[in-house]
């Protein structure tokens, strides 16, 4: 398990191995864009991981695609419906697309 937490709201919630950021979020009821369900084909839930980021997969071809394209990204940067939580570490992201 893995503890993340979630700015600007500083709402926190256990995470379990598996588990993908994007998942963890809404399971917290916090809102967050994602319109393609999941398939890295948007990039609407682009977040920063602040902390943990090793407690976290890493980023495949599919995601690092996306995130060329999109702008802002720096080294932070993950979709969150990609991000798989390891339950290694704590997390601390930073949600930048609202509903």
């Amino acid at each position: 398990m893995s503890i993340l937490t979630i700015m600007p709201s500083g709402k926190t919630v256990e995470v379990g191995e598996g588990t993908t950021l994007l998942a963890a979020i809404l399971g917290a009821e916090v809102a967050l864009n994602h319109k393609c369900d999941g398939k890295a084909d948007c990039g609407t839930c682009h977040i920063f991981v602040h902390e943990g980021r090793k407690g976290l997969t890493r980023i495949a071809r599919e995601e690092n695609d996306k995130l060329d394209s999109i702008v802002g990204v720096g080294s932070k940067s993950r979709l969150a419906c990609q991000a798989k939580v390891l339950g290694t570490e704590n997390i601390k992201i930073e949600l930048l697309g609202f509903v």
